[in-house]
């Protein structure tokens, strides 16, 4: 991995540190911001996220700019991690859309953003406060989308939480297609969504995606709210950490 603490930073509520190592292909490095909560004991249950499209076209990743998204996790004692995928941030490159493609180039990244998942996990398996045992995938419109198929391939996420996701309707390669991945996903499942989003409809995009997955009824969930592509913030804060508490446990400092 050859991993190095790149920087650090210290905030009111938690830290966090800029981590570089190789990435799972050619010579590539690639970096993963940590944020540990501060006042909490390790290890930490984490959570990973995959962001949304603004991150394809945002030059630069700032460790404050979209905190206040997701400082609930860190509220509750547990870690945050956001690991930079390939073509997001300071990675990016020709690809210039968050839709599915039938293209080598798009499936060649859906590979790579696997491996990109892969390797930060990889990374936390070497640090004694985390632990991997508890890991989250958290994803986020496109990561939304994206968060049903990462989490067929990578079995260390425990549990699944998608927020504004759904399928997309434009084709690409078989081997990339979300359709054929969301019935291998058998984590715990919640879903966050609005009745209005006009990027992923209710019937179309929503209810199908939940359909298909593979997790027993018993372990998915799918909360659908009177908004749009932006979901009521203390509605999924407490339905997202509700779930937290349920399959891994209530944190206690």
């Amino acid at each position: 991995l050859n991993a190095r603490v790149e920087a650090s930073y210290d905030r009111e509520f938690w830290t966090i540190e800029k981590i570089s190592f190789d990435a799972g292909y050619g010579d590539e490095r690639m970096e993963a911001y940590v944020y540990l909560p501060k006042n909490f004991k390790p290890p930490y249950q984490t959570i990973l996220l995959f962001p949304g499209s603004n991150a394809l076209y945002t030059s630069e990743y700032n460790v404050d700019s979209y905190i206040g998204w997701y400082d609930f996790f860190l509220k509750s004692g547990r870690a945050y991690v956001e690991p930079i995928f390939k073509s997001t941030y300071n990675r990016r490159d020709k690809l210039n859309s968050r839709l599915p493609q039938e293209t080598v180039q798009y499936k060649d990244h859906v590979i790579m953003w696997r491996k990109d998942l892969g390797r930060a996990i990889d990374y936390l398996e070497t640090r004694p406060d985390i632990d991997t045992d508890k890991l989250a995938f958290y994803g986020i419109s496109w990561g939304g989308f994206v968060g049903g198929i990462l989490p067929a391939v990578e079995k260390r996420i425990k549990v699944v939480m998608l927020n504004v996701g759904g399928m997309a309707m434009t084709k690409t390669f078989p081997e990339v297609d979300q359709i054929n991945f969301l019935p291998r996903i058998t984590q715990p499942v919640l879903m966050v969504n609005g009745k209005h989003d006009m990027y992923f409809p209710v019937e179309s995009a929503q209810l199908p995606m939940f359909d298909l997955l593979g997790t027993p009824a018993r372990d998915k969930k799918i909360n659908i709210y009177d908004s749009g592509h932006l979901t009521p913030r203390i509605e999924v804060l407490k339905a997202t950490l509700n779930w937290l508490d349920h399959y891994f446990g209530p944190v206690e400092k």
